[in-house]
């Protein structure tokens, strides 16, 4: 037998129940299963109605899917009590389906469906902070390795000078510390001359030290082209 009961959760959701129930008459009492009650399907619907509405109201609807067994069990319990003193006993009483109204269900499908969503951009979100992180401290990184190379190549150079002036200074004599600074300077700057003499891209522009000299060049050009 089949019975279709609509009734309310605690969280005044509308549900349609449906259960399966199975029974027989029992041999010793088939006088009272027959002539007892006037309609014992109409009585066993009766009681699992009851069962039913008195199950689900205390339950939220996430709670009644996750009690279906138990709501199933407590059914058969409770018609086994009762039905056998009509004659019949009760095999097996299932709930075979748990179905709230539509509109929950469509519902219920969005918040699903929203919660996926946030899920999925709170995991983006860290993922992109992670990568943010990692980059950020590679750049550190990198930085930290840049600043000890140049930190490493100036004490490199100063040692250099400091040797070359010392070992320069041992070897000729009456020279002073100043001179042989000057000396080191007028190489590298003709080094640079050279440099930019092989490149046939460079683009350079000398300029005198003297500020006037340098502003009257540039009054001179500016009345050339006058």
């Amino acid at each position: 037998m089949f019975v279709t009961c609509e009734t309310k959760t605690s969280d005044n959701v509308f549900v349609t129940v449906n259960v399966s129930l199975q029974y027989m008459a029992v041999r010793e009492k088939i006088y009272s299963a027959f002539y007892t009650l006037a309609d014992p399907l109409q009585q066993m619907r009766s009681y699992v109605f009851d069962v039913l509405r008195a199950a689900l109201c205390q339950m939220t609807l996430d709670q009644s899917f996750e009690s279906k067994e138990e709501i199933s069990h407590s059914i058969k319990s409770h018609l086994e009590e009762v039905m056998h003193g009509y004659g019949y006993t009760i095999l097996n009483a299932v709930v075979t389906d748990l179905s709230p109204d539509g509109r929950v269900r469509e519902a219920m499908n969005e918040i699903n469906a929203s919660k996926r969503l946030k899920e999925v951009a709170e995991q983006r979100a860290e993922g992109e902070k992670v990568i943010k992180v990692k980059r950020a401290q590679a750049e550190s990184e990198s930085m930290y390795l840049s600043g000890c190379g140049v930190a490493r190549q100036r004490k490199a150079i100063m040692d250099g000078l400091k040797e070359t002036i010392t070992e320069f200074g041992d070897r000729v004599k009456d020279t002073t510390t100043k001179e042989i600074m000057d000396m080191i300077v007028l190489n590298q700057y003709f080094d640079t001359l050279q440099e930019i003499g092989h490149n046939p891209v460079t683009k350079t522009v000398f300029l005198p030290s003297d500020n006037d000299k340098l502003r009257t060049s540039v009054m001179t050009a500016d009345a050339a082209k006058i």
